[in-house]
């Protein structure tokens, strides 16, 4: 009975093995000539044949999504190995991001075609770099197939929906980390920690002659020699090396419902967007957003040279780009001042000979109001000026740490999930800290990705002696994902913890007082107070929304005093400096 089973495991393990000429790794893009895309299924099972098939393709399920499927990691190595701190010594990383939006699947299929290639040596393999995929993003997404809500859209036949399994827009989540995805995006990227990353997108907006347009990571928030490589090396070698192929490519063309020949500016990655987010970690970020109205079969192929030449250039700067991205962290910490938010520099721009098509307002033969309508029988190229220069708009300095209380758990397991280095308190500890008080911000009218998102905070600073306990954390800002910190803890910063609704208990006041128990302890107050009292009759008198409002009084003397708690509005992140 041994024998047989032997005899029959021999067998099975012959008949199973296959080497790469048992498969045929056409995908539905090239068998529909151009007009289709690949399921969710097909892509991984396109994959995973591709590694039984090929030694130099690892495909590993990672985590969780919002679906219920785990996100998969495609990594291609010339050298069959796949341990990411092992090819870090030697390689640069350069991490693919598709189908974060599946209606915009043009990624999906060209990085398909793109491994197959390089492969089967229809693409020189680089030497100097390894290639890393998420080959579907936004899985439930992608599952949630239809042919009409891309109403600006050219093909293909049928595709995914915006939101993820939950409604998710996924590329307003890599900060705040509601979904399951950007979560496990986050694993991902800690472990691949990417050199370069690039999302791949398809563009809404204004129509012009490019099938290709690239959105990369604003330079100078990037900063010092790293964000002038990427300005001044990068993105030109990337255009020159598509112009050789014929692809025409242009910065994103960032206006909604007007002409582009009027001039447009360069669009702000904060870090709830994809690149905004890399960026934090000193990555070089680029998305790609393929042209709408192209037929979809140009957009694949557009995409595939794009991802193409960028390794190329990822091989020729290996180590160029290794030597900048080993100095920003350095760099930076050195700086006094941090800059959390940006505007444009109007005294600068970098002018484009755009190839565009006229446009003219016309009657709308739906509403009878001015419309927008371009002529495609009319091409032009002029040039037009393009701002893609920012300077600082908002600075904080620097501090040496920062302390966080064990209770803010959620935030606690987002700065540990983004690798931040922390150490708790072994015993409680008493240290001169400053704190924010915040003294006023606005909120978002509407929800916005299950938020009412806050903006325009103003904040005091106070500085005084605290105790914390042991479990605390204490958080060092000389650390390599020092920006993070910075982006996250600093309430003013556009895409903080605080204005993404994390500290929200702090706005509401917790303990109230009763009038008419109130009316006779303010009394004392005011009288064992003659400072105070002067100050508050000054208040009755010049201003108006006081004088004439009780409770207003009542209110504003209860805050003076020691009933009132310590807790409310102030922010719960403390500074060392």
């Amino acid at each position: 009975m041994k024998k047989i089973t032997l005899v029959f495991l021999i067998l099975f393990a012959c008949e199973s093995s296959k080497n790469s000429s048992d498969y045929v790794f056409e995908t539905r893009f090239e068998t529909s000539n151009g007009l289709e895309t690949a399921t969710y299924k097909e892509v991984i099972e396109f994959y995973t044949e591709l590694a039984e098939a090929y030694p130099e393709i690892n495909i590993q399920a990672v985590g969780e999504t919002d679906s219920g499927e785990p996100l998969h990691l495609v990594t291609f190595n010339t050298e069959a190995k796949f341990n990411f701190k092992n090819i870090r010594s030697n390689k640069r990383i350069l991490l693919i991001n598709n189908g974060i939006h599946p209606g915009e699947p043009d990624g999906i299929d060209a990085t398909m075609m793109l491994f197959r290639d390089l492969v089967k040596d229809k693409i020189k393999p680089p030497k100097h770099v390894a290639i890393a995929t998420i080959p579907i993003y936004n899985i439930g997404g992608c599952l949630n197939r239809n042919a009409t809500s891309r109403t600006n859209q050219n093909g293909p036949k049928t595709y995914g929906f915006r939101g993820n399994a939950r409604n998710y827009d996924l590329n307003r989540d890599f900060i705040k980390c509601d979904t399951k995805n950007a979560r496990t995006f986050a694993q991902i990227f800690h472990l691949v920690k990417p050199d370069i990353f690039i999302d791949t997108h398809v563009s809404n907006g204004a129509d012009y002659q490019y099938t290709l347009t690239h959105l990369f990571t604003q330079h100078n928030k990037l900063g010092d020699k790293l964000g002038n490589y990427l300005h001044t090396e990068m993105m030109p070698n990337l255009e020159q090396k598509l112009a050789k192929k014929n692809w025409d490519i242009t910065p994103y063309v960032n206006v909604f419902n007007t002409a582009p020949e009027k001039g447009f500016s360069q669009f702000m990655d904060y870090p709830r967007y994809s690149t905004g987010y890399t960026t934090l970690f000193n990555t070089l970020g680029l998305m790609v957003e393929t042209h709408m109205l192209k037929p979809y079969k140009q957009r694949v192929e557009g995409t595939y040279q794009l991802l193409k030449s960028m390794i190329e250039i990822a091989d020729s700067d290996s180590e160029k780009i290794k030597v900048l991205r080993q100095e920003i962290p350095l760099l930076m910490r050195k700086n006094k001042y941090y800059t959390l938010d940006w505007e444009i520099d109007t005294t600068k721009n970098s002018p484009l000979n755009f190839k565009g098509y006229e446009a003219n307002i016309a009657k709308s033969e739906v509403t009878g109001f001015d419309r927008l309508k371009y002529n495609r029988t009319a091409p032009f190229t002029k040039e037009v000026d393009y701002q893609n220069f920012f300077k600082p708009k908002l600075k904080v300095e620097i501090p040496s740490a920062y302390i966080i209380p064990k209770g803010w758990h959620d935030v606690i397991e987002l700065l540990k999930l983004n690798n931040i280095e922390m150490k708790p308190f072994e015993k409680d500890t008493t240290l001169t800290v400053e704190f924010y008080r915040i003294l006023d911000y606005n909120t978002r009218k509407t929800p916005y990705e299950g938020h009412y998102q806050h903006y325009g905070v103003t904040i005091s600073k106070s500085e005084n002696n605290m105790t914390f306990s042991e479990g605390d954390y204490f958080i060092s800002t000389q650390q390599n994902n020092f920006r993070y910190l910075m982006a996250t803890l600093e309430p003013q910063a556009p895409d903080s913890f605080f204005n993404w609704n994390f500290f929200d208990t702090i706005l509401q006041q917790k303990e109230e007082f009763s009038p008419y128990v109130w009316e006779d302890k303010a009394l004392k107050l005011l009288e064992n107070n003659p400072k105070l009292k002067q100050e508050f009759e000054h208040r009755k008198k010049d201003i108006t929304g006081f004088k004439n409002n009780w409770f207003a009084q009542l209110d504003w003397l209860h805050k003076q005093s020691e009933h009132y708690e310590t807790a409310h509005l102030q922010y719960p992140i403390y500074r060392i400096n």
